[in-house]
C-alpha cells in the first residue's frame, strides 16, 4: 500500500476497521440515520451547520411534517419556509434550502442529484454538505471534511495541516467500500470523543494509531461581545377571540434574518422602570442581556398584530420566539 505524506506510518486498513467497529456499537441514534433517503440527508446536513445536535432534532421533525417531500418545499411559500426553521439561526441556509428544492423540482423533475459534482450545481451547497450527502445517501467514494473531521485528522497526524492537505489526508484514509459509515464515523469520532477541549482519548478506538494522544494547540477562541438590548411586548384581547400580539418586521435588505418578525426594538432606555423579565441569547460572538417591557407601545408603522395561535406559522426571530415563549404568549 502507498503511504500517504501526512501519514507515512500509519495503517490505514487498522485506522478503518477500528473506527467503523467503534461507529458500530457506539454511534448515537439520530433521525436522520434510520435511512439512507437524499432528501432526509440533506435537510439533516443543512440544519446541522454551525448549530448543535441537540438543537436540531425537534425543529428536524417539524420541518417534515410541514414539507415530507422535496416537492412540497418547493411549493412552500419562502414565509413558511423561515417560519419552519426560526430558531436554528443562519436564516440564509433556509432561504438557499427553498432555492435548491424549487431548481431540483424546475430543471430534475424532483430527482435529487446522486453524485457530489451534481450537488455543487445547487445554491447554498459547498463541498463539505455535496461529499457528505452523496457518501451517506450514495455511498459515493468521496471523503468529508467538517471541523471534527479536521480535528482528528489534526491529531491523529501531529501536524498542522493546510485545507487541500486535509481534504487529500481525509480521501486517503477512506475506506470506499463504506464510505458514508466511514465519513459519519469520522464524524462521530470528532463530536464525541475527539472533543475540542480534553478529548476522552482512553475511549477512543484509534488512540494507539494517534501521534497526539491528547489536546493540541488549536487556533484561540474569539472572546464573546457582551451587549444590552431591549424589547417591547404589546398583547391585547381579539375582541374575544383570543390574544395578539405586536410585532415589526426586519427590512428586505437586512444582513440578518431579513424580512423576518420579530418585537419592536426600544432604542432609549428608560431608567425609572424596571423590564418585566430578561433572557439572555447568544449570536455568534455576542452575548446579549434581554430587558423586555410588557405591556409597551404598539406605535410602529412597520408593525402589525398577529393571533397568538397562528405565531407557530409566521417567520419569527429566534429572539422573539424565545421572548414570547418566556411571557407565555407560545
Amino acid at each position: 500500500m502507498v503511504k500517504h505524506e501526512v501519514f507515512r506510518s500509519l495503517s490505514t486498513s487498522d485506522f478503518r476497521q477500528k473506527l467503523l467497529a467503534w461507529y458500530k456499537t457506539y454511534r448515537r441514534e439520530l433521525p436522520w440515520r434510520a435511512n439512507c433517503d437524499p432528501y432526509h440527508i440533506w435537510i439533516s446536513e443543512i440544519m446541522l451547520q454551525q448549530t448543535r445536535v441537540a438543537a436540531v432534532i425537534e425543529h428536524y421533525h417539524e420541518f417534515f411534517r410541514r414539507f415530507p417531500t422535496v416537492e412540497k418545499l418547493a411549493r412552500a411559500r419562502e414565509s413558511s419556509v423561515l417560519a419552519a426553521w426560526s430558531g436554528l439561526g443562519y436564516y440564509r441556509r433556509a432561504r438557499m434550502l427553498h432555492a435548491a428544492a424549487k431548481t431540483i423540482v424546475r430543471q430534475r423533475g424532483g430527482a435529487l442529484p446522486d453524485r457530489a459534482e451534481e450537488w455543487l450545481d445547487l445554491p447554498g451547497i459547498g463541498r463539505y454538505t455535496a461529499a457528505a450527502i452523496a457518501s451517506i445517501a450514495f455511498d459515493e467514494p468521496v471523503a468529508v471534511v467538517d471541523g471534527n473531521v479536521e480535528r482528528v485528522l489534526q491529531r491523529v497526524s501531529g501536524k498542522t495541516l493546510t485545507r487541500e492537505q486535509l481534504w487529500n489526508a481525509a480521501q486517503h484514509l477512506l475506506d470506499v467500500e463504506h464510505s458514508g459509515d466511514f465519513n459519519q464515523a469520522m464524524m462521530e469520532l470528532g463530536a464525541t470523543v475527539c472533543t475540542p477541549r480534553a478529548p476522552a482519548c482512553l475511549t477512543c478506538p484509534i488512540v494507539d494509531l494517534c501521534a497526539t494522544r491528547g489536546e493540541t494547540e488549536t487556533n484561540k477562541s474569539i472572546p464573546q461581545k457582551k451587549r444590552e438590548i431591549r424589547y417591547s411586548l404589546a398583547c391585547r384581547d381579539d375582541h374575544g377571540r383570543g390574544r395578539e400580539v405586536f410585532l415589526v418586521r426586519r427590512p428586505r435588505n437586512a444582513s440578518l434574518m431579513a424580512g423576518m418578525w420579530e418585537l419592536p426594538e426600544i432604542l432609549s432606555q428608560n431608567g425609572t422602570v424596571k423590564p418585566s423579565f430578561t433572557v439572555r441569547h447568544s449570536i455568534t460572538v455576542t452575548d446579549y442581556t434581554v430587558r423586555v417591557w410588557q405591556n409597551g407601545s404598539a406605535a410602529d408603522a412597520n408593525g402589525s398584530w398577529f393571533a397568538t395561535r397562528k405565531l407557530k406559522t409566521i417567520a419569527l426571530t429566534g429572539l422573539a420566539r424565545k421572548i414570547l415563549r418566556k411571557a407565555g404568549v407560545l
